[in-house]
C-alpha cells in the first residue's frame, strides 16, 4: 500500500467545517486505510493500493461532494512528494523572521508560458516559483496584507484551482508522519 495525503480546498472556511472525525470516516468509507487527519484544515493522510493520483482526486472529490453536499477540490500527493516539498529550500530567505512561504497544490502542472509569467510577477514583498504541480509563494509581510493576488497580471493568468498550505505546516506534517532523509 502506498501512503498519500489529500489536501482539501476550503474545507475549514465559512460553513464548510465538517469535523475531522467525519472526514476521516468518509475516507474510510472509500476503503482507504491508515486514515489520519493533520490539523483542522483538510489534510488527510491515507493508504491505498490505487496508484493513479488523478483517479484518486476524482474519486475523493465525488464522494465528498455526495456526502457533504458541496464540491471539495481535492489535491493528492504521495508521501514521498510531500516529504520532498517539506525538505525544499527554494528561496534564500526561507526561515528568516517575517517571511512566509506557501505551497499552492494544483492538479496538473502549469503550462510553461503561464509558469514563466507567474514567476515574473514579483513585488517588493512577494515572489513566486513553480516546480511541477506546485507553485511557491514567498511573502515578506503578513500574507493578509499582500495585494499580490489583486494584481491585474495575476488575474490575467487565470490560474487553475489550487489550495495553499504554509510550508511550515508541510514540514510539521512530514516530521510527525514520515521519516525524512
Amino acid at each position: 500500500m502506498k501512503r498519500y495525503i489529500a489536501f482539501l480546498k476550503g474545507i475549514n472556511l465559512g460553513k464548510r467545517r465538517p469535523p475531522m472525525s467525519q472526514l476521516q470516516a468518509l475516507f474510510q468509507d472509500m476503503g482507504f486505510v491508515d486514515v489520519e487527519t493533520f490539523i483542522a484544515s483538510g489534510n488527510i493522510l491515507f493508504a491505498t493500493t490505487t496508484a493513479d493520483v488523478q483517479k484518486l482526486e476524482a474519486r475523493i472529490a465525488q464522494h465528498l461532494a455526495s456526502a457533504l453536499g458541496y464540491d471539495v477540490d481535492t489535491f493528492v500527493r504521495t508521501a514521498e512528494e510531500v516529504s520532498e516539498i517539506g525538505r525544499s529550500k527554494l528561496f534564500s530567505e526561507d526561515g528568516k523572521a517575517g517571511v512566509t512561504i506557501h505551497v499552492g497544490f494544483m492538479q496538473q502542472e502549469l503550462p510553461k508560458e503561464i509558469a514563466k509569467k507567474l514567476v515574473a510577477i514579483a513585488t517588493e514583498h512577494d515572489e513566486f516559483l513553480v516546480v511541477g504541480r506546485e507553485y511557491y509563494w514567498l511573502c515578506r509581510i503578513r500574507t493578509s496584507e499582500s495585494d499580490v493576488w489583486k494584481l491585474p497580471a495575476i488575474k490575467a493568468l487565470k490560474l487553475p484551482t489550487a489550495t495553499l498550505r504554509n510550508l511550515s505546516s508541510i514540514r510539521k506534517l512530514t516530521a510527525k508522519h514520515f521519516k525524512t532523509s
